[in-house]
């Protein structure tokens, strides 16, 4: 088992973070808010820019469009909020004015999942993954703690390309490592297995390492692979691990329904059809509690993610 005092922090510190090295190194990176500087991650970078910074209220569709503008001038556009409202009230204009256009704008929702916890139903999105994945030329990332944020922040602004970014709200284990060089579309194995796969992003990644872990100890060898990437998806990874586990669990804070589980059983009808058994949140709204609270409820845990593996496993024998 992995350490449970491990360090824990937000997602958002390593976006706030990667965000201020981009702007250190590029003039042309400037970052727009709805009022949520702070809340967001993007404090330091106001207080460091305040000639780059745009605050332009409580208004996610002028959000995104004032920032298309600006890359259509050459600008490195990181356009911030919470992401039950960006992209959740201005995915018409992210699809006309940013993707339509291809303009090189960096959307960050922040706030995404059950993390949100006590806020409820309406500000914990749940179908952003699906919203933004679905949209031509949009790349979407998931990190799975602060320090792979700040690494994927710093690779899409050096890129040409819309790009969504998905941050959770709550204090996360900090479990990834700095010198591990991040590359879009590229999917990390965290264990080796031959049995069964766990397939994860953001930070449900977490307790699929655990389980992994777990089921070990219980005799059954799990692989764990983690996407940063969700678009463009690591095809070959996917399709490598199934060849040789013929079995696979997704994992995610999410939607099942067009979110990262259904991104990989694309990919394997496609290619190499196997049994998929999907946990993420199944065609419900969230609901007021704490993150643990919620993600027991909604079965993103280790302990469910072990359950699920033994009984496929049992299941396919």
């Amino acid at each position: 088992m992995i350490e449970p005092d491990i360090r824990k922090e937000p997602i958002k510190a390593g976006y706030g973070r990667g965000l201020l090295k981009a702007a250190q190194d590029d003039k042309q990176v400037i970052g727009l808010c709805a009022d949520l500087a702070e809340s967001t991650g993007m404090g330091k970078f106001r207080d460091e820019f305040p000639e780059r910074f745009i605050e332009v209220g409580v208004a996610e569709q002028n959000l995104v469009t004032v920032a298309s503008g600006m890359a259509k001038m050459d600008k490195v556009p990181f356009a911030s909020s919470y992401a039950a409202f960006c992209p959740g009230r201005c995915w018409e204009q992210i699809r006309t004015t940013i993707c339509l256009n291809n303009q090189n704008v960096k959307i960050v929702g922040s706030h995404a999942g059950l993390g949100v916890g006590p806020d409820g139903a309406t500000h914990q999105m749940l179908e952003d993954i699906a919203l933004m994945r679905v949209l031509p030329n949009m790349q979407v990332f998931a990190p799975a703690d602060s320090v792979e944020a700040e690494k994927i922040t710093l690779a899409i602004a050096k890129t040409k390309s819309p790009s969504y970014l998905r941050l959770s709200r709550q204090e996360v284990p900090v479990f990834t490592h700095p010198n591990t060089k991040f590359v879009i579309g590229e999917g990390i194995k965290l264990k080796d297995g031959h049995q069964i796969t766990i397939l994860s992003t953001g930070t449900a990644t977490w307790h699929a390492l655990q389980a992994g872990h777990i089921l070990k100890e219980h005799g059954i060898d799990a692989e764990v692979l983690h996407f940063p990437t969700i678009k463009p998806l690591d095809r070959e990874l996917i399709i490598q691990s199934a060849t040789k586990t013929k079995r696979f669990i997704t994992v995610e804070d999410h939607q099942i329904s067009g979110g990262f589980g259904s991104a990989v059983t694309e990919v394997i009808s496609e290619s190499y059809p196997i049994p998929v058994v999907r946990i993420g949140v199944e065609d419900e709204f969230g609901q007021s509690g704490t993150p643990e609270e919620l993600f027991m409820h909604y079965g993103i845990t280790s302990t469910n993610i072990v359950k699920k593996a033994q009984q496929l496993i049992q299941k396919t024998s």
